[in-house]
C-alpha cells in the first residue's frame, strides 16, 4: 500500500509539475536559509557552554548605591579582591583574575605582537582549554611560566618543540624571559575567550603598586562555586566580606545620606552565569540578560519558513477544485477518509522531503559566503546534537502536518456525489486563503520597514558629528620595543615639516575599534567636596585637542609652557556639570594617591563611547609617568594617502619589528557598528527572501485563479471588456489584501522599531514615510506579480477560452 501511495503521489505531482516546481523552489530556499539562520542563532546561544564546569562558572559584578545616579554596576575589580574572596568565602572553589592586553613577544630574530591574558593558575581549572603539550596539572605554577596557543607556538617556533623554550615578553618596556610550559589546542569556535599567550597575573606591570589598593579597579574576575552553593547563598554570604573590606567607603556613604538597597546594603556582590555574560547589559545597577539578536535570527528564520508554508497551503487549497472528480471516484471505489488523508499528506511529505534535501545542499553551498557575510564561526556542528536533531525532526513533521495535513483534511472530507459533479464549495476556503495572504504580507511589510529604519539608523550613526575630526585623523597602536613616549617624540622629529601632516598627538586609549581590535575606557572615582564622582580617565599628550579638533569652550589646554600641567586636568561639559561650580576652573579634586589636580580647561562634549550611551564624564590628564598607547595623526585635506604612507614608512624606520596597524578614525568608528551591521544584513536579507517567497505564492495563486476563471474572462472579452478592466478585475482582490496587511503591520512595526531605537541615546526619529515607502514597495511588487498573469489572460484569444462551450 505504501508503494501505491508513493506512486500515485508522484504521478499527481508530475501532472502539475509547474505548481510542484514552484512549491519545491519556494520551500527549498526557505529551508536552506532557515537552516543557516538557525545554525547562527544556536551557535550564539551555545557560546561558552562547552566548558566542563559551565554550570558553576560565573562572572562577578558589584552594585554600589549612589546619592545622585542611583545604583551603579561594575564588573571591574581591584588587585587584592579575588585572593581575599577565595580565602574568606568557602563557597568559592576556584577564582581567577582576568586582564587582556597586547604584548610584544621576542624569540631569536622574531618579534610578534600577540594577544595576552594575565590570569591566576585557577584559570585553567575553571575553564576547559585542552593542552596538547605540557602537563595540565602544572599550568602557571611557576611565576615565569608562560602558556601559548597552538597558533602562537607555530608563529614563534615553527615546527620546533615549544616546551622548555625561552621567549622574551616586553613587559613595561622591559624584556623579561619566560619559559614555555604548555601549548593549548586550537580554541573551540564556541569560546568567547581567545588569546595567544597567558602569563600569571602577578607579572602584570602595575601589580605590585596596586597590591593593597581596593579602589583601583582594572580587571574582570571569574569564579567557580562549589556544587552545593547557590547564587543566592553566595550573594548573602558575600555581604560581610564587602562590609569588612569597604568599611570606610560604606561609612562615608552613610554619612552622605545614601540610602541602602532592599537588603540594607550600600554595596552588593552579584554573579552572572559566564555563558550569559556576553549577553549582559548593565541597567540600574543590575545585569540584564538580553538574547535579542539570536532570537531575532530565529524569528526571521521562522518567518521565512512560515511564508513558504503559507504558499504551499494556498496552492494546495487552490488546486483542490481540479481534483474533485478524482476524490469522488476514489471514494466510489471504496477509499475511506483516512486513506485519502494519508494520500494527500503523503504528497505534501514528498514535496517537503525533496525541498528539505535541496535546502540542505543549498545551505551547504552557501555556508562559506554566509559566514563571511555575517562574520560568524557557526557551522553544522551547532545543529548536530541529539536534542537539536530531535527538535528539528519534530518541527519538520509538525510543519508538514500543518502545511500538508490541513489541505489533505479538507479534501478528504468532501462528499462523494458532489465531488463527482466537480462543483462543490469548500466552506471558508477563500476566507482562509485571504487570511493567510494577509499574514504573509504583514511579515513582509514588517521586514521591509524594519530594513529601511535599520539602514537609516546605521547611516545616522556613521554620519553623525561625534565632536571630533574622524575623517582626517588616523591612529595606530604603539606596539614597538622602545619606550612609547620616546617613540612619539621620534615620530614628531622625523615627520616635522612634512607637507601632508598637520599635527601629532597620543593617548592611552583609542577612539573606536582599531585594527588591533582594542576598545576600552578607564573609569576612576574622584573625591570632590565629600562626594565620590565617577569619571572616565584619559591620559593624553600635547596637541591632543588640536589634532582631534575637539572644541575648547573655557580655559586652556595642556601647554609646553606650563610645567605644572602634570597636576592639571581638562574636563568635558558633563564632568563640569558634576562639579556643580559656577566656574569649573575654580575646581580641584583629590585622587587615590592623595594628589590634588586642578581644572584648567573645559572641552565640548564629544562621543568617545558608543552612540547607545549618553556622553559620560571624562577627564584628561597629562602625566608623564603614565604610558601612552596610541598615536593620532591629523593629515591635511587632500593629503590623506600621502600622510598615511609617510607615517607608515617612518614607523617602520623607528620600530622595524613592529606591525603598523594604522586606520582612520571613521574606520574605527564603523567597526563598532558590527552588531548593527549584522542585524541590518539579517533583516534586509530576510525582507528580500520574504518578498520573493510571497511573490512566488502570489504568482502561483494568480495562475490558479486565471485557470479557474478562463471562461469568465473569455465571455467578458466577447462582450467588450478591455484588457485594463480584466487586469483590474483579477488584481483588485490581491491589492486589497496587501492594503489590509499594511494597515495591520504598520502599528506593529512602529512599536517594535521605536522600542529598538530607544536603546540608543542618539537615534533617528520615526516618521510615516518609512511605512508609506514600505507599503508602496510591497504594493508595487504584488501588483507586478499578479498583473503578469492577468495581462496574459486578458490578451488571450477568447475563442480558445470558450471552445469547450
Amino acid at each position: 500500500m505504501l508503494k501505491n501511495y508513493i506512486k500515485i503521489a508522484w504521478r499527481n505531482l508530475w501532472k502539475q509539475k509547474s505548481l510542484t516546481l514552484i512549491n519545491v523552489i519556494g520551500l527549498s530556499v526557505a529551508f536552506g536559509i532557515a537552516l543557516l539562520l538557525c545554525m547562527t542563532a544556536l551557535f550564539d546561544l551555545s557560546l561558552d557552554k562547552f566548558h566542563g564546569n559551565s554550570a558553576n562558572i560565573y562572572q562577578l559584578y558589584t552594585t554600589k548605591q549612589t546619592k545622585k545616579a542611583g545604583p551603579e554596576a561594575s564588573n571591574s575589580f581591584p588587585v587584592p579582591f579575588a585572593p581575599a574572596l577565595k580565602t574568606e568565602l568557602p563557597a568559592v572553589k576556584n577564582i581567577t583574575r582576568f586582564f587582556q592586553s597586547g604584548i610584544l613577544a621576542l624569540y631569536k630574530n622574531k618579534e610578534l605582537n600577540l594577544d595576552m591574558v594575565s590570569v591566576d593558575p585557577d584559570f585553567f581549572s575553571i575553564f576547559s582549554f585542552p593542552v596538547t603539550e605540557g602537563n595540565h596539572n602544572m599550568l602557571l605554577k611557576g611565576k615565569n611560566d608562560v602558556i601559548l596557543s597552538a597558533k602562537a607556538a607555530k608563529k614563534l617556533f615553527g615546527k620546533e618543540n615549544a616546551i622548555g623554550k625561552t621567549v622574551k615578553l616586553n613587559l613595561n618596556k622591559q624584556e623579561q624571559p619566560f619559559i614555555v610550559t604548555a601549548v593549548l589546542d586550537a580554541f573551540n569556535p564556541e569560546s568567547s575567550i581567545n588569546f595567544d599567550i597567558a602569563i600569571r597575573f602577578d607579572n602584570k606591570p602595575d601589580y605590585a603598586e596596586n597590591l593593597d589598593k581596593w579602589n583601583n579597579k582594572n580587571h574582570a574576575v571569574y569564579v567557580q562555586l562549589n556544587p552545593e552553593t547557590t547564587v543566592e547563598k553566595f550573594e548573602r554570604s558575600s555581604r560581610a566580606f564587602l562590609n569588612l573590606h569597604y568599611l570606610q567607603d560604606i561609612k562615608d556613604g552613610k554619612d552622605m545620606g545614601i540610602k541602602p538597597d532592599e537588603n540594607g546594603q550600600l554595596q552588593q556582590l552579584h554573579l552572572i552565569s559566564f555563558a550569559d555574560a556576553h549577553f549582559a547589559k548593565y541597567e540600574n545597577g543590575k545585569a540584564v540578560i538580553i538574547k535579542f539578536y539570536p532570537y531575532l535570527i530565529l524569528g526571521v528564520a521562522f518567518l521565512i519558513l512560515f511564508i513558504a508554508c503559507i504558499n504551499f497551503i494556498n496552492m494546495s487549497i487552490g488546486t483542490s477544485v481540479n481534483r474533485l472528480k478524482e476524490i469522488g471516484m476514489r471514494k466510489t471505489l471504496g477509499a475511506n477518509r483516512t486513506q485519502l488523508f494519508f494520500q494527500f499528506w503523503g504528497e505534501s511529505l514528498m514535496v517537503f522531503t525533496i525541498a528539505m534535501a535541496i535546502g540542505f545542499l543549498l545551505s551547504n553551498t552557501l555556508l562559506n559566503q554566509f559566514k563571511t557575510l555575517f562574520n560568524t564561526q557557526a557551522s553544522f556542528a551547532a545543529i548536530l546534537s541529539l536534542k537539536v536533531d530531535i527538535f528539528f525532526l519534530v518541527g519538520f513533521l509538525t510543519i508538514t502536518l500543518i502545511a500538508g495535513g490541513y489541505p489533505a483534511l479538507v479534501l478528504s472530507r468532501l462528499g462523494t456525489l458532489q465531488t463527482l459533479k466537480g462543483k462543490v464549495a469548500i466552506s471558508g476556503r477563500n476566507n482562509l486563503r485571504s487570511v493567510l495572504i494577509v499574514i504573509q504580507f504583514c511579515f513582509a511589510i514588517l521586514l521591509i520597514s524594519g530594513t529601511m529604519i535599520l539602514w537609516s539608523q546605521l547611516n545616522f550613526m556613521r554620519n553623525k558629528n561625534l565632536g571630533f575630526n574622524k575623517t582626517e585623523v588616523f591612529s595606530f597602536p604603539l606596539n614597538g620595543r622602545e619606550n612609547n613616549r620616546l617613540d612619539v617624540q621620534r615620530l614628531r622629529n622625523e615627520l616635522r615639516g612634512n607637507a601632508s601632516i598637520e599635527s601629532i598627538s597620543a593617548a592611552d586609549n583609542n577612539l573606536g575599534r582599531g585594527k588591533d581590535g582594542s576598545m576600552s575606557t578607564s573609569v576612576l572615582g574622584v573625591d570632590y567636596k565629600g562626594f565620590n564622582l565617577k569619571t572616565n580617565m584619559l591620559i593624553v599628550d600635547y596637541d591632543y585637542l588640536q589634532t582631534l579638533d575637539v572644541k575648547l569652550i573655557k580655559g586652556r589646554t595642556f601647554s609646553r609652557n606650563f610645567g605644572s600641567d602634570s597636576l592639571s586636568v581638562v574636563v568635558n561639559e558633563t564632568m563640569a556639570k558634576q562639579l556643580e561650580e559656577k566656574n569649573p576652573l575654580d575646581a580641584s579634586f583629590m585622587m587615590d594617591d592623595s594628589v590634588k589636580y586642578s581644572v584648567i580647561g573645559v572641552i565640548k562634549d564629544y562621543n568617545f563611547q558608543g552612540l547607545d550611551n549618553q556622553i559620560a564624564p571624562i577627564t584628561l590628564f597629562m602625566k608623564s609617568d603614565w604610558d601612552l598607547e596610541y598615536v593620532y595623526i591629523k593629515a591635511k585635506p587632500q593629503q590623506l594617502a600621502n600622510a598615511f604612507e609617510a607615517v607608515q614608512n617612518t614607523w617602520k624606520k623607528i620600530e622595524p619589528g613592529a606591525e603598523f596597524q594604522g586606520s582612520f578614525l571613521d574606520e574605527n568608528i564603523d567597526r563598532t557598528f558590527k552588531r548593527e551591521r549584522v542585524m541590518t544584513t539579517i533583516i534586509s536579507s530576510g525582507a528580500v527572501i520574504a518578498i520573493v517567497l510571497s511573490c512566488i505564492g502570489l504568482f502561483a495563486l494568480s495562475l490558479l485563479i486565471v485557470r479557474q476563471r478562463t471562461k469568465e474572462i473569455g465571455v467578458r472579452k466577447v462582450v467588450g471588456a478591455s484588457v485594463a478592466s480584466i487586469v483590474f478585475l483579477l488584481s483588485k482582490d490581491f491589492i486589497k489584501l496587501v492594503l489590509i496587511s499594511l494597515l495591520i503591520a504598520t502599528p506593529v512595526a512602529w512599536w517594535m522599531m521605536n522600542n529598538w531605537l530607544n536603546d540608543y541615546a542618539y537615534h533617528i526619529h520615526l516618521n510615516a514615510w518609512f511605512f508609506v515607502a514600505a507599503g508602496i514597495v510591497t504594493i508595487a511588487i504584488a501588483l507586478a506579480t499578479v498583473s503578469f498573469q492577468a495581462i496574459k489572460a486578458a490578451l488571450a484569444n477568447p475563442v480558445k477560452s470558450l471552445r469547450s462551450e
